[in-house]
């Protein structure tokens, strides 16, 4: 009886790790502008996001875009998915707190400190590995409700 205890509590931390181990999300995305949708009146044109691993068991983006009125943001952040906010400079927020759902899902929160940019996402990696789709809702810098669809692949 107690070597099939162990064994299911063995394989549970197995499975355990295996599932937050792997982070799919890892690696260059380049947005797809003609399956992305959003309600910006600055839309997007195209983005590039560098995902990298950290040692800490985070993850530091590096993001480089190109808005439609021909405004360039390139900014980088980092964060753990504890669902503390960590600081984020020369983007559109201010902060941002991530929770790992499951091995393919993290939600996200980002905030501006001046309380008007506020967002919620959710990014889902396929299970190929090949796609990542972020939905965001909230409100822009301006304050104005939106809601964006993007899809990356790798």
């Amino acid at each position: 009886m107690r070597r099939a205890a162990a064994k299911l509590v063995v394989g549970m931390a197995i499975t355990a790790i295996g599932m937050f181990g792997a982070d799919c999300s890892l690696g260059t995305w380049k947005l797809n502008p003609a399956k992305s949708k959003s309600a910006s009146t600055n839309l997007i044109q195209s983005r590039t996001e560098i995902w990298e691993a950290m040692p800490d068991n985070g993850v530091k983006i590096t993001r480089t875009e190109q808005r439609a009125d021909g405004t360039t943001v390139n900014f980088s952040y980092a964060y753990k998915y504890d669902g503390k906010e960590y600081p984020a400079t020369g983007g559109q927020f201010d902060t941002i707190s991530a929770k790992r759902i499951d091995a393919n899902t993290t939600a996200t929160e980002t905030k501006k400190a001046d309380g008007r940019y506020h967002q919620t996402s959710r990014y889902v990696c396929s299970e190929d590995g090949k796609t990542r789709t972020l939905t965001a809702e909230g409100t822009d810098g301006k304050g104005k409700p939106t809601a964006s669809t993007y899809v990356f692949e790798k």
